[in-house]
């Protein structure tokens, strides 16, 4: 009996470790990931500071750094979220497909609004 309690405690720790270096072995890929996607973001924000640097029109500035954000926002959730990649993907598809339609409506009451007062143009 002893014998056996000292096999099954040797086989729960070799399999303790094999789980520990596998989590490791993940924390780390996840980390170069995350490095990755940082060292592209801050390439990305460099280039786009340098399309709108000197302009005074600050549009093309806020459009950018809201796709920025938006993308990180997107890979914090895919990594860290619960759900399954089906689930996230109709998610991310139903709130795409509802900015879309508020930017719709939105530039188009402007454009209406605008073409009714006569101000389109100037």
């Amino acid at each position: 009996m002893n014998n056996l309690l000292k096999s099954v405690l040797k086989t729960v720790v070799y399999i303790l470790d094999q789980t520990e270096d596998a989590a490791g072995d993940v924390r780390h890929r996840v980390s170069k990931g995350v490095d990755r996607v940082s060292d592209r973001m801050s390439d990305l924000r460099d280039q786009a500071q340098d399309l709108y640097s000197g302009s005074q029109d600050h549009t093309l500035r806020n459009v950018l750094t809201f796709v920025a954000g938006v993308g990180v926002g997107v890979a914090t959730a895919m990594l860290f979220a619960p759900a399954s990649g089906d689930e996230i993907r109709s998610q991310i598809g139903e709130k795409v497909q509802d900015i879309r339609g508020r930017v719709r409506d939105r530039f188009s009451s402007e454009s209406s609004e605008r073409s009714a007062t006569g101000t389109e143009g100037e």
